[in-house]
């Protein structure tokens, strides 16, 4: 047997969701004639409260987008030292809409309103960087899988607010915390001028996310989507796995809740660290456990020389939970 727990994007399409996309209406999506697309961006964007949504192949794409409508090539975004944003899509705001980064210190990735105020510079004058916008990731990836304390967003919301700053949330894993918290999808996204969230991680589809913000921003990032290469033809098929999803995996997230945090008690980590699908263990080696372990049958994340990651997933099953902790306890001595 083997389990692998490297990723919540390793999850393959389940029947039900192949059939969706075998039998989905399409048409040329650049063209706007793709009608699942469409009724795809509609019901994330109604789902969130926003006026509009743009389907995009990754989760990186629609983050970018949405810091490229807010921020101007020049000024300043900030956000948290372990954002995925900063740390995981490869400089790509630098690269292609001029953005510079500054970044604050957050313990598993946990928003602090007093991090933020000390950090941000609005209106810095004609010779320093000014901050046009702040980022938030909610649950955060490298943090651990951590839920956003909905006291500090509100905080950080009235900050920016009065310093006349925009807001980007990274709501790639925002579906867990809907799930976690029982909050509306509608009142985690409210607030924030450009939300993206992903389909193809704890909701299974193969590909795709969906930002959301006004009408007005969506159609200039429709075109920034087209002028970054990523104009896409006949996409419903992708398209109605992301609607299948919606449909059939969103509260089942419970389950892999449930599973991380059986997997990370069993393995020594503290269960007040695991709040939804992400287990963080701090182990003397992670490279080489992660190599043993996968020779064994369990394949896991080394995201650090003393960092573990392991995430459960669609594809995860009790079964695969009990192999992974017969793997890995010898190994970390749990």
């Amino acid at each position: 047997m083997s389990v692998d727990l490297r990723s919540d994007t390793i999850t393959r399409p389940t029947p039900g969701m192949r059939a969706a996309m075998a039998e989905a209406l399409v048409g040329d999506d650049v063209y706007g004639e793709d009608p699942t697309v469409a009724e795809l961006e509609v019901r994330v964007a109604a789902l969130l409260g926003h006026e509009a949504g743009l389907f995009v192949p990754t989760g990186s794409l629609g983050n970018q987008l949405g810091l490229r409508l807010l921020v101007r090539p020049g000024q300043e975004l900030v956000c948290d030292s372990l954002a995925h944003i900063a740390r995981a899509e490869l400089g790509a705001a630098a690269v292609f809409s001029g953005i510079t980064f500054r970044t604050w210190p957050a313990i598993r990735g946990r928003l602090e309103v007093d991090d933020v105020r000390a950090l941000i510079s609005p209106d810095a004058g004609p010779y320093l960087v000014s901050t046009a916008a702040i980022a938030v990731e909610n649950t955060h990836n490298f943090g651990g899988g951590t839920v956003q304390s909905p006291d500090q967003v509100a905080a950080v919301q009235k900050l920016a607010q009065d310093c006349n700053l925009a807001l980007h949330l990274d709501g790639a894993l925002l579906w867990n915390a809907h799930v976690a918290t029982g909050a509306p999808l509608a009142e985690l996204a409210a607030g924030f001028d450009t939300v993206s969230v992903c389909l193809s991680k704890g909701l299974g589809a193969p590909v795709g996310s969906v930002l959301v913000s006004t009408a007005e921003r969506i159609a200039e990032a429709r075109v920034w989507r087209k002028r970054y290469g990523a104009g896409m033809r006949q996409v419903g098929i992708l398209a109605a796995a992301g609607l299948y999803a919606l449909e059939h995996h969103v509260e089942r997230l419970a389950e892999d809740h449930e599973r991380a945090r059986r997997l990370g008690s069993m393995l020594g980590a503290d269960p007040a660290t695991i709040e939804t699908n992400i287990v963080v263990l701090d182990v003397p080696d992670a490279a080489s456990i992660a190599a043993a372990a996968a020779e064994r049958g369990g394949r896991v994340s080394a995201l650090g020389p003393r960092i573990l990651r392991l995430v459960t997933h669609l594809d995860v099953d009790d079964d695969g939970i009990d192999h992974a902790i017969a793997v890995l306890r010898p190994l970390i001595g749990s």
